[in-house]
């Protein structure tokens, strides 16, 4: 999962460098964003694991791991140029916003996502682990406040956002988890493990 959201993110601040003439987040803002993602990834370790995933043990294979983190990275990156798109042509954001809210969609989205790549089975099927589930939403409602209280913008140089942004980035986070749903059934049936 790691490798994948790091993969995805690093591609699309790359793109992002080309053709903004901003940084699309400020050093101290990626350093927050992979710390608060990190956190559900760490308490994956105490989750509940499907049934069908234990009854045999199993090799790690390294041609999964790299077509996994191809596969939900470039997923992640399509979603995070999508985000551009909405932040730019259609809210007109300023550098401030703009950061504020590729803040808010990448860590909401990269915690969530967590829920939904645990799994190999739909993920409102497989309940996750109650220190998963805890701390997802922990992160969850630090991304959505941290804009808003002043150290956000002390600290992290973030704005408050417009009502319209988050509205906005919901749908794009929503349309991501329904998406990587999709590539996941995808993903396992052309790969095993």
């Amino acid at each position: 999962m790691a490798t994948s959201a790091n993969f995805g993110n690093m591609f699309s601040m790359a793109g992002a460098s080309l053709f903004l003439p901003f940084l699309p987040l400020l050093p101290k803002q990626i350093l927050l964003t992979n710390l608060l993602t990190d956190f559900p990834e760490m308490a994956i370790a105490a989750d509940n694991v499907d049934k069908e995933l234990v009854e045999s043990p199993r090799r790690w294979n390294m041609k999964f791991i790299r077509n996994f983190m191809m596969t939900f990275g470039l997923l992640s990156s399509i979603f995070d140029y999508l985000t551009f798109g909405v932040l730019l042509l259609i809210l007109h954001a300023s550098p401030e916003e703009f950061r504020s809210g590729w803040f808010v969609e990448s860590v909401i989205s990269a915690s969530l996502v967590v829920l939904v790549v645990r799994t190999r089975g739909p993920f409102f099927k497989s309940r996750p682990g109650k220190s998963l589930f805890m701390v997802t939403l922990l992160i969850v409602g630090v991304a959505l406040i941290l804009p808003f209280i002043p150290l956000g913008g002390r600290l992290f140089g973030f704005t408050p956002l417009p009502i319209s942004f988050l509205v906005l980035m919901g749908v794009i986070v929503a349309t991501y988890i329904a998406s990587a749903e999709a590539a996941k059934r995808v993903f396992y049936k052309k790969v095993r493990f």
